[in-house]
């Protein structure tokens, strides 16, 4: 997937090491320059051979807008989104738990055996 950043450059900062724990330390005039808190969540994405750490609220902003963009520019309603979600939520939950899930959606369809008496 191809990711444009139109106002973004490419700088160095400065070098770090990866502590015992796997702990990475980002300077604190970065953080305060980038608006991060304590404890940010990042997302840490693979490019070859190195590897690219972004704050988790940029990221989701920013998908966020190239879905918003994506679907006005498809002319997509809310109602008609929202209406797509049922049949969604069947198919991840069947993607994610496979036959165990068919099995458990028809042991619950079906009505369990009556006791003779």
């Amino acid at each position: 997937m191809a990711i444009s950043v139109p106002d973004a450059s490419v700088e160095y900062l400065t070098t770090t090491r990866i502590g015992e724990k796997g702990q990475i330390t980002v300077p604190k005039q970065y953080r305060e320059s980038l608006g991060l808190p304590d404890k940010a969540p990042f997302v840490v994405l693979r490019l070859g051979d190195g590897l690219i750490l972004l704050p988790e609220q940029q990221r989701f902003e920013s998908l966020c807008r190239r879905i918003s963009a994506t679907l006005a520019h498809a002319g997509a309603k809310p109602a008609d989104l929202l209406a797509t979600l049922p049949g969604i939520r069947k198919r991840v939950f069947a993607r994610r738990y496979g036959a165990a899930a068919s099995a458990g959606a028809s042991a619950r369809k079906q009505p369990a055996p009556r006791r003779r008496k």
